[in-house]
């Protein structure tokens, strides 16, 4: 005869077994769905990953051949300044040499003096042009505001012409090379003028 007790015991650890399994059973579902991803999604995101690669690619070769193209235009422009600005001595030394010729000497200077003025004047306009080629330009700022950007102020100067804080004189003319300074221009920078003595009241006194 089976012990009724031993029997209820069996049952129960049978229960709790199959509960077990059904349990285990509950939870394969979800793994198995994580397991097997979607492939769309997933070649969605990689997809979505490759095109920002790209984006961000495109953008920095971009942004790498205009960095070139500066630097290769700036040389172009640039690299000979050294050499511009030696070649401006000798424009300075042909202007001064024209303006040590007074009007008077000019007009009775013989006919080989005046051939040789008229050529020295033919050569500067010529280096100048030559240089304005390479992008170096003349400038004189006569009645200008004061910059000190590209003015150098030589001294102070009372003037009727000039207001205050323009330039008065230019005692040597400035050039550029492109938008940069070669050289700045050297000026008398104007000031206002000292106010009269007052008029003496009794001026027979």
């Amino acid at each position: 005869m089976t012990d009724p007790t031993a029997r209820q015991g069996e049952n129960a650890v049978a229960e709790t077994e199959n509960g077990q399994g059904n349990g285990a059973s509950a939870q394969d579902p979800p793994a198995q769905a994580v397991a097997e991803a979607d492939p769309l999604a997933e070649a969605q995101r990689e997809a979505a990953e490759f095109k920002d690669k790209l984006l961000r690619t495109l953008a920095e070769m971009e942004n790498l051949r205009k960095r070139t193209e500066r630097e290769v235009a700036d040389a172009r422009l640039y690299g000979h300044a050294g050499f511009a600005r030696e070649v401006l001595a000798v424009a300075d030394n042909m202007h001064r040499a024209l303006e040590a010729i007074g009007p008077e000497l000019r007009e009775h200077a013989d006919a080989k003096v005046k051939a040789l003025i008229e050529g020295v004047e033919l050569t500067e306009r010529e280096l100048l042009k030559a240089l304005e080629k390479h992008g170096v330009k003349k400038f004189s700022p006569a009645g200008e505001k004061f910059d000190p950007n590209v003015h150098q102020a030589m001294f102070e100067l009372e003037s009727a012409e000039a207001p205050p804080g323009h330039v008065a004189q230019v005692i040597q003319a400035g050039y550029m090379i492109g938008d940069r300074v070669l050289r700045p221009a050297l000026v008398a920078v104007a000031k206002a003028a000292k106010p009269q003595a007052a008029a003496n009241d009794n001026p027979g006194k």
